[in-house]
Protein backbone atom coordinates (compact mmCIF):
# COMPACT_ATOMS: atom_id res chain seq x y z
CA UNK A 1 0.00 0.00 0.00
CA UNK A 2 2.92 2.35 0.69
CA UNK A 3 3.61 2.66 -3.06
CA UNK A 4 0.08 3.63 -4.12
CA UNK A 5 -1.07 6.03 -1.39
CA UNK A 6 -0.88 9.09 -3.65
CA UNK A 7 -2.66 7.36 -6.54
CA UNK A 8 -5.42 6.15 -4.21
CA UNK A 9 -5.95 9.69 -2.86
CA UNK A 10 -6.01 11.12 -6.39
CA UNK A 11 -8.52 8.50 -7.51
CA UNK A 12 -10.83 9.33 -4.60
CA UNK A 13 -10.71 13.05 -5.45
CA UNK A 14 -11.36 12.38 -9.13
CA UNK A 15 -14.23 9.98 -8.49
CA UNK A 16 -15.83 12.45 -6.08
CA UNK A 17 -15.51 15.22 -8.67
CA UNK A 18 -17.05 12.98 -11.34
CA UNK A 19 -19.94 12.02 -9.04
CA UNK A 20 -20.59 15.69 -8.24
CA UNK A 21 -20.41 16.58 -11.93
CA UNK A 22 -22.89 13.85 -12.93
CA UNK A 23 -25.32 14.67 -10.11
CA UNK A 24 -25.24 18.43 -10.83
CA UNK A 25 -25.62 17.84 -14.58
CA UNK A 26 -28.71 15.72 -14.03
CA UNK A 27 -30.19 18.21 -11.54
CA UNK A 28 -29.59 21.34 -13.63
CA UNK A 29 -30.10 19.62 -17.01
CA UNK A 30 -27.17 21.60 -18.38
CA UNK A 31 -25.53 20.25 -21.54
CA UNK A 32 -22.10 18.84 -20.80
CA UNK A 33 -18.89 19.25 -22.81
CA UNK A 34 -18.06 16.12 -24.82
CA UNK A 35 -14.30 16.70 -24.60
CA UNK A 36 -14.38 17.15 -20.82
CA UNK A 37 -16.45 13.97 -20.60
CA UNK A 38 -13.71 12.19 -22.55
CA UNK A 39 -11.13 13.35 -19.98
CA UNK A 40 -13.36 12.04 -17.16
CA UNK A 41 -13.34 8.60 -18.80
CA UNK A 42 -9.64 8.46 -19.67
CA UNK A 43 -7.98 10.12 -16.65
CA UNK A 44 -9.28 7.79 -13.89
CA UNK A 45 -8.03 4.79 -15.86
CA UNK A 46 -4.62 6.46 -16.15
CA UNK A 47 -4.55 7.02 -12.37
CA UNK A 48 -5.52 3.40 -11.68
CA UNK A 49 -2.80 2.19 -14.05
CA UNK A 50 -0.30 4.57 -12.41
CA UNK A 51 -1.07 2.93 -9.08
CA UNK A 52 -0.91 -0.54 -10.57
CA UNK A 53 2.51 0.06 -12.18
CA UNK A 54 3.82 1.70 -8.99
CA UNK A 55 2.97 -1.55 -7.19
CA UNK A 56 4.20 -4.01 -9.85
CA UNK A 57 7.51 -2.22 -10.42
CA UNK A 58 8.24 -2.66 -6.71
CA UNK A 59 7.27 -6.35 -6.72
CA UNK A 60 9.21 -7.58 -9.73
CA UNK A 61 10.15 -10.74 -7.89
CA UNK A 62 6.49 -11.84 -7.58
CA UNK A 63 4.85 -10.21 -10.63
CA UNK A 64 5.31 -11.87 -14.05
CA UNK A 65 7.44 -9.70 -16.32
CA UNK A 66 4.90 -9.60 -19.15
CA UNK A 67 2.19 -8.35 -16.71
CA UNK A 68 4.46 -5.54 -15.51
CA UNK A 69 5.40 -4.61 -19.09
CA UNK A 70 1.80 -4.67 -20.28
CA UNK A 71 0.56 -2.49 -17.40
CA UNK A 72 3.33 0.06 -18.01
CA UNK A 73 2.48 0.18 -21.71
CA UNK A 74 -1.22 0.71 -20.94
CA UNK A 75 -0.36 3.43 -18.42
CA UNK A 76 1.75 5.36 -20.93
CA UNK A 77 -0.92 4.99 -23.62
CA UNK A 78 -3.61 6.34 -21.30
CA UNK A 79 -1.40 9.21 -20.18
CA UNK A 80 -0.86 10.06 -23.85
CA UNK A 81 -4.62 9.90 -24.40
CA UNK A 82 -5.13 12.21 -21.42
CA UNK A 83 -2.69 14.73 -22.88
CA UNK A 84 -4.43 14.74 -26.28
CA UNK A 85 -7.93 14.92 -24.75
CA UNK A 86 -6.92 17.77 -22.44
CA UNK A 87 -5.36 19.73 -25.29
CA UNK A 88 -8.48 19.32 -27.42
CA UNK A 89 -10.68 20.39 -24.49
CA UNK A 90 -8.60 23.51 -23.76
CA UNK A 91 -8.53 24.51 -27.43
CA UNK A 92 -12.30 24.09 -27.57
CA UNK A 93 -12.68 26.30 -24.50
CA UNK A 94 -10.40 29.03 -25.85
CA UNK A 95 -11.18 29.02 -29.57
CA UNK A 96 -14.06 26.63 -30.13
CA UNK A 97 -14.23 23.46 -32.22
CA UNK A 98 -17.16 22.84 -34.55
CA UNK A 99 -18.04 20.61 -37.48
CA UNK A 100 -17.07 23.42 -39.84
CA UNK A 101 -13.79 23.98 -38.02
CA UNK A 102 -12.60 20.51 -37.07
CA UNK A 103 -9.00 20.89 -38.28
CA UNK A 104 -7.62 21.45 -34.75
CA UNK A 105 -9.40 18.29 -33.61
CA UNK A 106 -7.86 16.30 -36.47
CA UNK A 107 -4.42 17.79 -35.74
CA UNK A 108 -4.46 16.93 -32.03
CA UNK A 109 -5.86 13.46 -32.67
CA UNK A 110 -3.09 12.88 -35.22
CA UNK A 111 -0.33 13.97 -32.83
CA UNK A 112 -1.92 11.85 -30.09
CA UNK A 113 -1.97 8.79 -32.33
CA UNK A 114 1.64 9.42 -33.35
CA UNK A 115 2.65 9.57 -29.67
CA UNK A 116 0.94 6.27 -28.98
CA UNK A 117 2.57 4.62 -31.98
CA UNK A 118 5.98 5.74 -30.71
CA UNK A 119 5.13 4.59 -27.18
CA UNK A 120 4.19 1.11 -28.42
CA UNK A 121 7.24 0.97 -30.69
CA UNK A 122 9.58 1.80 -27.81
CA UNK A 123 7.90 -0.42 -25.21
CA UNK A 124 10.64 -3.05 -25.42
CA UNK A 125 13.22 -0.49 -24.28
CA UNK A 126 11.53 0.17 -20.92
CA UNK A 127 13.93 -0.19 -18.02
CA UNK A 128 12.99 -0.69 -14.39
CA UNK A 129 15.39 1.09 -12.11
CA UNK A 130 15.85 0.46 -8.41
CA UNK A 131 15.75 3.68 -6.40
CA UNK A 132 16.44 4.46 -2.77
CA UNK A 133 12.75 4.75 -1.89
CA UNK A 134 10.92 3.12 -4.78
CA UNK A 135 11.57 1.51 -8.14
CA UNK A 136 10.55 3.34 -11.31
CA UNK A 137 10.52 2.94 -15.07
CA UNK A 138 12.46 4.83 -17.72
CA UNK A 139 13.03 4.47 -21.44
CA UNK A 140 12.08 5.78 -24.87
CA UNK A 141 8.31 5.39 -24.34
CA UNK A 142 8.44 7.41 -21.11
CA UNK A 143 10.39 10.19 -22.82
CA UNK A 144 7.83 10.25 -25.65
CA UNK A 145 5.09 10.83 -23.09
CA UNK A 146 7.02 13.68 -21.45
CA UNK A 147 7.84 15.31 -24.80
CA UNK A 148 4.23 14.97 -25.97
CA UNK A 149 2.99 16.74 -22.85
CA UNK A 150 5.43 19.64 -23.19
CA UNK A 151 4.66 20.03 -26.91
CA UNK A 152 0.87 19.96 -26.54
CA UNK A 153 0.67 22.21 -23.50
CA UNK A 154 3.40 24.44 -24.91
CA UNK A 155 1.23 24.98 -27.97
CA UNK A 156 -1.68 26.03 -25.72
CA UNK A 157 0.55 28.53 -23.92
CA UNK A 158 1.70 29.91 -27.29
CA UNK A 159 -1.92 30.18 -28.39
CA UNK A 160 -2.86 32.14 -25.28
CA UNK A 161 0.13 34.47 -25.59
CA UNK A 162 -0.31 35.11 -29.32
CA UNK A 163 -4.06 35.73 -29.06
CA UNK A 164 -4.27 37.12 -25.54
CA UNK A 165 -6.26 40.19 -26.64
CA UNK A 166 -9.19 38.08 -27.76
CA UNK A 167 -9.35 35.33 -25.13
CA UNK A 168 -11.52 35.81 -22.03
CA UNK A 169 -9.44 37.04 -19.09
CA UNK A 170 -10.68 34.43 -16.65
CA UNK A 171 -9.95 31.60 -19.09
CA UNK A 172 -6.46 32.92 -19.78
CA UNK A 173 -5.50 33.07 -16.12
CA UNK A 174 -7.10 29.78 -15.10
CA UNK A 175 -5.73 27.82 -18.07
CA UNK A 176 -2.20 29.23 -17.71
CA UNK A 177 -2.22 28.44 -13.99
CA UNK A 178 -3.28 24.82 -14.52
CA UNK A 179 -0.78 24.24 -17.34
CA UNK A 180 2.09 25.78 -15.37
CA UNK A 181 1.25 23.64 -12.34
CA UNK A 182 1.15 20.52 -14.52
CA UNK A 183 4.46 21.56 -16.07
CA UNK A 184 6.04 21.92 -12.61
CA UNK A 185 4.77 18.49 -11.56
CA UNK A 186 6.14 16.81 -14.69
CA UNK A 187 9.47 18.62 -14.35
CA UNK A 188 9.72 17.34 -10.78
CA UNK A 189 8.88 13.84 -12.02
CA UNK A 190 11.67 14.06 -14.61
CA UNK A 191 14.28 15.47 -12.21
CA UNK A 192 13.27 13.24 -9.30
CA UNK A 193 11.87 10.07 -10.92
CA UNK A 194 11.32 8.33 -7.59
CA UNK A 195 8.56 10.72 -6.51
CA UNK A 196 5.97 9.03 -8.80
CA UNK A 197 3.58 12.03 -8.86
CA UNK A 198 2.26 11.60 -12.42
CA UNK A 199 -1.27 10.93 -11.14
CA UNK A 200 -1.42 14.48 -9.75
CA UNK A 201 -1.53 15.85 -13.32
CA UNK A 202 -4.89 14.38 -14.45
CA UNK A 203 -6.29 15.05 -10.96
CA UNK A 204 -5.35 18.73 -11.14
CA UNK A 205 -6.75 18.99 -14.66
CA UNK A 206 -10.10 17.39 -13.83
CA UNK A 207 -10.56 19.33 -10.60
CA UNK A 208 -9.28 22.63 -12.00
CA UNK A 209 -11.45 22.64 -15.10
CA UNK A 210 -14.47 21.47 -13.13
CA UNK A 211 -14.14 24.41 -10.75
CA UNK A 212 -13.32 26.98 -13.42
CA UNK A 213 -15.42 25.95 -16.42
CA UNK A 214 -17.58 22.84 -16.06
CA UNK A 215 -19.47 23.16 -12.80
CA UNK A 216 -23.11 22.73 -13.94
CA UNK A 217 -24.40 24.89 -11.08
CA UNK A 218 -22.30 27.85 -12.27
CA UNK A 219 -23.37 27.21 -15.86
CA UNK A 220 -26.97 27.38 -14.71
CA UNK A 221 -26.36 30.77 -13.14
CA UNK A 222 -24.88 31.95 -16.44
CA UNK A 223 -28.00 30.82 -18.28
CA UNK A 224 -30.10 32.83 -15.80
CA UNK A 225 -27.99 35.88 -16.64
CA UNK A 226 -28.59 35.34 -20.35
CA UNK A 227 -32.34 35.03 -19.76
CA UNK A 228 -32.28 38.24 -17.73
CA UNK A 229 -30.45 40.07 -20.52
CA UNK A 230 -32.97 38.95 -23.13
CA UNK A 231 -35.88 39.84 -20.85
CA UNK A 232 -34.40 43.27 -20.26
CA UNK A 233 -34.05 43.80 -24.01
CA UNK A 234 -37.61 42.64 -24.68
CA UNK A 235 -38.87 45.10 -22.08
CA UNK A 236 -37.33 47.95 -24.05
CA UNK A 237 -38.58 46.62 -27.39
CA UNK A 238 -42.13 46.41 -26.10
CA UNK A 239 -42.09 50.17 -25.55
CA UNK A 240 -41.33 50.75 -29.24
CA UNK A 241 -44.29 50.12 -31.54
CA UNK A 242 -42.00 50.18 -34.58
CA UNK A 243 -39.63 47.32 -33.81
CA UNK A 244 -41.54 44.12 -33.08
CA UNK A 245 -39.18 41.15 -33.44
CA UNK A 246 -36.21 43.43 -34.11
CA UNK A 247 -34.15 41.94 -31.29
CA UNK A 248 -34.54 38.36 -32.44
CA UNK A 249 -33.91 39.13 -36.11
CA UNK A 250 -30.82 41.28 -35.54
CA UNK A 251 -29.39 38.66 -33.20
CA UNK A 252 -29.83 36.02 -35.90
CA UNK A 253 -28.05 38.23 -38.44
CA UNK A 254 -25.24 38.86 -35.96
CA UNK A 255 -24.84 35.11 -35.34
CA UNK A 256 -24.71 34.49 -39.09
CA UNK A 257 -21.99 37.10 -39.61
CA UNK A 258 -19.98 35.68 -36.70
CA UNK A 259 -20.23 32.13 -38.05
CA UNK A 260 -18.92 33.30 -41.43
CA UNK A 261 -16.13 35.32 -39.83
CA UNK A 262 -14.90 32.22 -38.05
CA UNK A 263 -13.94 30.61 -41.36
CA UNK A 264 -12.46 33.83 -42.79
CA UNK A 265 -8.65 33.96 -42.59
CA UNK A 266 -8.74 37.70 -41.84
CA UNK A 267 -10.42 37.03 -38.49
CA UNK A 268 -8.78 33.74 -37.51
CA UNK A 269 -6.89 35.39 -34.63
CA UNK A 270 -9.95 37.29 -33.43
CA UNK A 271 -12.93 34.96 -33.52
CA UNK A 272 -13.20 32.38 -30.77
CA UNK A 273 -16.00 30.74 -28.82
CA UNK A 274 -16.19 33.42 -26.10
CA UNK A 275 -16.25 36.31 -28.57
CA UNK A 276 -19.07 34.67 -30.52
CA UNK A 277 -21.09 33.93 -27.37
CA UNK A 278 -20.53 37.37 -25.87
CA UNK A 279 -21.41 39.31 -29.04
CA UNK A 280 -24.48 37.11 -29.65
CA UNK A 281 -25.68 37.63 -26.09
CA UNK A 282 -24.92 41.36 -26.17
CA UNK A 283 -26.75 41.97 -29.48
CA UNK A 284 -30.22 42.13 -27.88
CA UNK A 285 -28.98 45.00 -25.71
CA UNK A 286 -27.96 47.29 -28.56
CA UNK A 287 -31.05 49.52 -28.16
CA UNK A 288 -31.18 49.34 -24.36
CA UNK A 289 -30.70 53.12 -24.23
CA UNK A 290 -34.19 53.60 -25.65
CA UNK A 291 -35.51 52.93 -22.17
CA UNK A 292 -34.53 56.53 -21.43
CA UNK A 293 -36.19 57.91 -24.60
CA UNK A 294 -39.52 59.71 -23.96
CA UNK A 295 -42.63 57.82 -25.07
CA UNK A 296 -43.86 60.68 -27.25
CA UNK A 297 -40.73 60.28 -29.39
CA UNK A 298 -40.23 56.52 -29.17
CA UNK A 299 -43.85 55.76 -29.99
CA UNK A 300 -44.53 58.61 -32.40
CA UNK A 301 -46.67 57.28 -35.33
CA UNK A 302 -44.72 59.16 -37.96
CA UNK A 303 -41.35 60.48 -39.01
CA UNK A 304 -39.36 62.34 -36.35
CA UNK A 305 -38.49 66.02 -36.59
CA UNK A 306 -34.84 67.07 -36.44
CA UNK A 307 -35.20 68.01 -32.78
CA UNK A 308 -36.88 64.72 -31.95
CA UNK A 309 -34.26 62.79 -33.88
CA UNK A 310 -31.53 64.51 -31.84
CA UNK A 311 -33.21 63.24 -28.69
CA UNK A 312 -33.58 59.75 -30.19
CA UNK A 313 -29.86 59.62 -31.05
CA UNK A 314 -29.01 59.94 -27.37
CA UNK A 315 -30.13 56.34 -26.86
CA UNK A 316 -26.69 55.12 -27.94
CA UNK A 317 -24.87 57.13 -25.31
CA UNK A 318 -27.51 56.32 -22.68
CA UNK A 319 -27.27 52.64 -23.59
CA UNK A 320 -23.59 52.53 -22.75
CA UNK A 321 -24.18 54.19 -19.39
CA UNK A 322 -27.05 51.81 -18.56
CA UNK A 323 -24.90 48.78 -19.37
CA UNK A 324 -22.10 49.98 -17.08
CA UNK A 325 -24.50 50.68 -14.24
CA UNK A 326 -26.61 47.53 -14.65
CA UNK A 327 -23.72 45.07 -15.01
CA UNK A 328 -21.13 46.78 -12.82
CA UNK A 329 -20.94 43.76 -10.48
CA UNK A 330 -20.91 41.16 -13.27
CA UNK A 331 -17.90 38.83 -13.09
CA UNK A 332 -17.72 38.42 -16.88
CA UNK A 333 -15.74 41.55 -17.74
CA UNK A 334 -15.47 40.60 -21.41
CA UNK A 335 -19.25 40.40 -21.83
CA UNK A 336 -19.72 43.70 -20.03
CA UNK A 337 -17.20 45.41 -22.32
CA UNK A 338 -18.76 44.00 -25.49
CA UNK A 339 -22.31 44.85 -24.35
CA UNK A 340 -21.18 48.40 -23.64
CA UNK A 341 -19.52 48.74 -27.05
CA UNK A 342 -22.52 47.30 -28.91
CA UNK A 343 -24.96 49.64 -27.14
CA UNK A 344 -22.85 52.78 -27.46
CA UNK A 345 -21.24 52.43 -30.88
CA UNK A 346 -23.66 50.54 -33.13
CA UNK A 347 -24.64 53.82 -34.85
CA UNK A 348 -21.05 54.82 -35.65
CA UNK A 349 -20.22 54.85 -39.36
CA UNK A 350 -17.10 53.59 -41.02
CA UNK A 351 -16.38 57.04 -42.54
CA UNK A 352 -16.63 58.76 -39.15
CA UNK A 353 -20.01 60.44 -39.71
CA UNK A 354 -21.98 58.40 -37.19
CA UNK A 355 -22.77 59.04 -33.54
CA UNK A 356 -22.25 59.50 -30.62
CA UNK A 357 -18.47 59.99 -30.98
CA UNK A 358 -17.86 60.08 -34.73
CA UNK A 359 -15.44 57.15 -34.64
CA UNK A 360 -14.21 55.86 -37.99
CA UNK A 361 -12.74 52.70 -39.46
CA UNK A 362 -11.31 50.27 -36.95
CA UNK A 363 -11.64 52.84 -34.19
CA UNK A 364 -15.16 51.43 -33.98
CA UNK A 365 -15.10 48.20 -31.93
CA UNK A 366 -15.51 45.09 -34.09
CA UNK A 367 -18.65 43.98 -32.28
CA UNK A 368 -20.31 47.35 -32.99
CA UNK A 369 -19.36 47.17 -36.68
CA UNK A 370 -21.07 43.78 -36.87
CA UNK A 371 -24.13 45.09 -35.05
CA UNK A 372 -24.40 48.09 -37.36
CA UNK A 373 -24.94 45.91 -40.44
CA UNK A 374 -27.53 43.72 -38.74
CA UNK A 375 -29.35 46.74 -37.29
CA UNK A 376 -29.58 48.73 -40.53
CA UNK A 377 -30.55 45.73 -42.66
CA UNK A 378 -33.38 44.78 -40.34
CA UNK A 379 -34.56 48.39 -40.02
CA UNK A 380 -34.96 48.85 -43.79
CA UNK A 381 -36.43 45.38 -44.39
CA UNK A 382 -39.31 45.84 -41.93
CA UNK A 383 -42.48 47.92 -42.13
CA UNK A 384 -42.67 51.16 -40.20
CA UNK A 385 -45.70 53.33 -39.53
CA UNK A 386 -44.29 55.99 -41.85
CA UNK A 387 -43.15 53.64 -44.66
CA UNK A 388 -43.50 50.13 -46.01
CA UNK A 389 -40.83 47.46 -45.80
CA UNK A 390 -38.30 47.73 -48.60
CA UNK A 391 -37.89 44.82 -51.05
CA UNK A 392 -35.06 42.43 -50.24
CA UNK A 393 -33.11 43.50 -53.34
CA UNK A 394 -33.15 47.12 -52.22
CA UNK A 395 -32.17 46.18 -48.66
CA UNK A 396 -29.08 44.34 -49.88
CA UNK A 397 -28.32 47.28 -52.17
CA UNK A 398 -28.30 49.62 -49.16
CA UNK A 399 -25.65 47.46 -47.51
CA UNK A 400 -23.72 47.34 -50.81
CA UNK A 401 -23.84 51.12 -51.25
CA UNK A 402 -22.76 51.63 -47.64
CA UNK A 403 -19.48 49.73 -48.01
CA UNK A 404 -16.63 51.94 -46.83
CA UNK A 405 -18.97 54.75 -45.78
CA UNK A 406 -21.49 53.31 -43.36
CA UNK A 407 -20.10 49.79 -42.97
CA UNK A 408 -16.84 47.90 -42.58
CA UNK A 409 -16.03 46.68 -46.14
CA UNK A 410 -14.94 43.18 -45.10
CA UNK A 411 -17.92 42.60 -42.83
CA UNK A 412 -20.36 43.97 -45.39
CA UNK A 413 -18.92 41.62 -48.01
CA UNK A 414 -19.31 38.67 -45.62
CA UNK A 415 -22.94 39.63 -45.10
CA UNK A 416 -23.65 40.11 -48.80
CA UNK A 417 -21.95 36.81 -49.66
CA UNK A 418 -24.34 35.14 -47.21
CA UNK A 419 -27.43 36.38 -49.03
CA UNK A 420 -29.10 32.98 -49.27
CA UNK A 421 -28.77 32.40 -45.53
CA UNK A 422 -29.99 35.94 -44.79
CA UNK A 423 -33.07 35.45 -46.98
CA UNK A 424 -33.75 32.14 -45.24
CA UNK A 425 -33.65 33.92 -41.88
CA UNK A 426 -35.99 36.61 -43.22
CA UNK A 427 -38.44 33.97 -44.39
CA UNK A 428 -38.30 32.10 -41.09
CA UNK A 429 -38.91 35.34 -39.22
CA UNK A 430 -41.86 36.26 -41.44
CA UNK A 431 -43.46 32.84 -40.93
CA UNK A 432 -43.15 33.08 -37.16
CA UNK A 433 -45.43 36.10 -36.94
Amino acid sequence: MQYIKLQAACLIIVLYTIATYIRSSMTTQIKTNIFYNAILVIAPVAIILDGATAWTVNHLDSVPGFVNDFLHLLFLIYMSLSIAATTIYIYDQLMGISRKNCRPLILFLSTGILSQVLIVAGASSLQYIQGKVTNYSMGFSVYVCFISMFMHYGFILYLIISRHKYIAREKKFNTIFIIIMVGILITCQILFPEVLISSLCPTLIILGFFIDFENPALKKLTSYKDDMVEGFANLVENRDNNTGGHIRRTRNYVKLILSKMKSDSHYKNVINRDFIVNVSNAAPLHDIGKIATPDNILQKPGKLTDEEYSVMKKHAECGGIIILETFKNLDNQDFKTIAYQVARYHHEKYNGKGYPEGLKGEEIPLCARIMAIADVFDAVSQKRCYRNAMPAEECFKIIQNGIGTDFDPLLAKIFLDSRKEVEALMETSANSF
